[in-house]
């Protein structure tokens, strides 16, 4: 059985702002960043389990893959991934989720 995806409010806002800071510079490497980060995204149902366990938390239902300089945060909730949140990777998640 396929998972499902499921955005937080969070994660989505986390993305929008993302692109916009980057779209400050460039539209084009704004729409670069967010493409592949949403085919990483929605390649997680299919080895949701590949992804790094986070280690501020150490529970194995909460992971997260690089994409860059980032970190996309899932939580494995029985039939659905969702994401939790993508921060750069020098922030702390604590401050974050």
């Amino acid at each position: 059985m396929a998972l499902k995806i499921k955005w937080s409010p969070l994660a989505s806002a986390h993305l929008k702002d993302i692109c916009a800071f980057i779209s400050q510079d460039s539209e084009t490497y704004a729409f670069i960043f967010a493409q592949p980060a949403i085919s990483l995204v929605e390649n997680i149902p299919t080895f949701p389990r590949s992804g790094r366990i986070v280690p501020e938390y150490n529970n194995h239902n909460i992971r997260e893959h690089f994409y860059g300089d980032y970190r996309i945060v899932y939580r494995l909730k029985g039939s659905t991934v969702e994401i939790a949140a993508i921060c750069h990777g020098t922030r702390l998640l604590k401050n974050v989720l």
